[in-house]
């Protein structure tokens, strides 16, 4: 692979494409406040007070850097597995490394709120977390379906202050939260910034969120040099938008040794309409403002998606994740949804950690490819969230 394919990962050309995927978004009012939060981007990430507050608190208010844990229980069915423990961060995920770098963002640009949308909850409740510690008005919309399976962050969401937008159109998931949320950040350009919860939508938002999730890979690739020699033969991670699998893979991407895996959920079968497989059989085009592959209809809409977790249940993925794609550098697998409730009472009973379901579709293909190769070869997962949230759900699914 070319050096400079590689860099098109990392880095988006001037037009916000990273090879063919991304873009900027041709929306008047819009482009002028991308164009805003790009130049406050740049500007923060230059800043050395501003770099120095992000440590801080990475250090002191995230509980960073976050644990490396060897699963030996896991282990024992082949190749060992190795745990980056997102889970234990304030908050319960990875969402927070980059949600206190937007609303340290939007206070920097002068903005009075934040607006965002939120799947499983994970992201909503982590930029409530962030606004009440900077001082911002929050608005998370959420699709009514999702707000019924994960009550518990509904409830956090309400605690932390935030303004709660049930969204009932649609299928009343993520992707029509998505919507409602831009159009009420359409409203208030001039006081509000939109908080985007994955390495989607258009520029600068992947790289911004990227760059901000990037730490898990830089702390996980130094922490099992030093803890276990040498580096891990495959790091896996879920993939719904896919900021929690970047996050991990950045740091491994020159590491040509290293596979990178994406898990998608494939719901109820690939053979039904009832999965969120984006990458394994979606199509490329344009949604929501930028270019990646997605789900479509026979019109070339969107999709009706699915999964049992409802962080994943989008029909577009990152543009990065595209790419990757497109030049052989990481390889995307799925797990049912069946799969998935099974990992998340194996990695519960055997390890005693509740994974949330999102990362369970990891834990799925890492039991299941740990079980094709020997002892010697070790898989890195990256555990993205803890199943509080999932709990009253996965009981009633599994009829516990």
């Amino acid at each position: 692979m070319m050096q400079e394919q590689l860099n098109a990962v990392v880095l988006p050309n001037e037009n916000g494409f990273f090879g063919a995927h991304g873009g900027k978004i041709d929306h008047p009012g819009l482009a002028v406040a991308m164009a805003e939060i790009e130049a406050g981007f740049r500007s923060i990430i230059g800043d050395a007070d501003f770099i120095a507050e992000m440590k801080r608190l990475q250090q002191t208010y995230v509980g960073r850097p976050s644990p490396l844990y060897h699963a030996k229980t896991l282990s024992q069915r082949g190749a060992q597995i190795y745990l980056k423990r997102e889970d234990l961060n304030h908050t319960g995920a990875h969402k927070i490394n980059h949600c206190i770098g937007e609303a340290l963002l939007a206070k920097k640009l002068g903005k009075k709120k934040v607006i965002a949308e939120t799947g499983a909850g994970q992201h909503g409740v982590a930029l409530a977390t962030a606004a009440a510690l900077v001082g911002l008005e929050c608005e998370i919309h959420m699709g009514v379906v999702d707000m019924a399976k994960e009550h518990p962050n509904v409830a956090r969401m309400k605690i932390l202050g935030a303004k709660l937008v049930p969204v009932s159109a649609g299928a009343g998931t993520l992707k029509e939260a998505v919507d409602s949320a831009f159009g009420a950040y359409l409203q208030d350009l001039q006081h509000s910034m939109f908080a985007i919860g994955s390495v989607v939508g258009p520029a600068p938002y992947p790289e911004l969120v990227a760059y901000f999730q990037s730490i898990v890979g830089h702390e996980a690739r130094a922490q099992f040099q030093s803890q276990y020699g040498g580096l891990p033969d495959e790091v896996v991670a879920c993939v719904g938008g896919g900021s929690n699998a970047l996050g991990l893979f950045n740091a491994f991407i020159d590491d040509s040794a290293v596979a990178l895996v994406g898990v998608e959920p494939a719901g109820e079968g690939l053979d039904t309409q009832r999965h969120a497989a984006t990458l394994t059989l979606g199509k490329p085009g344009v949604i929501q403002g930028f270019h990646c592959y997605y789900l479509q209809d026979e019109n070339g809409n969107p999709a009706a998606v699915h999964s049992i977790a409802s962080g994943l249940d989008y029909p577009g993925v990152g543009p990065q994740h595209c790419h990757l794609k497109d030049i052989g550098r990481a390889r995307y697998e799925t797990a049912t949804d069946a799969e998935t409730l099974a990992a998340f009472l194996t990695l519960s009973r055997e390890e005693g950690i509740i994974p949330a379901l999102e990362s369970a579709h990891a834990i799925a293909y890492a039991l299941r490819r740990a079980a094709q190769l020997d002892g010697s070869q070790r898989l890195l997962v990256n555990l993205s969230g803890r199943g509080d949230k999932d709990i009253d759900f996965a009981i009633e699914q599994l009829k516990l």
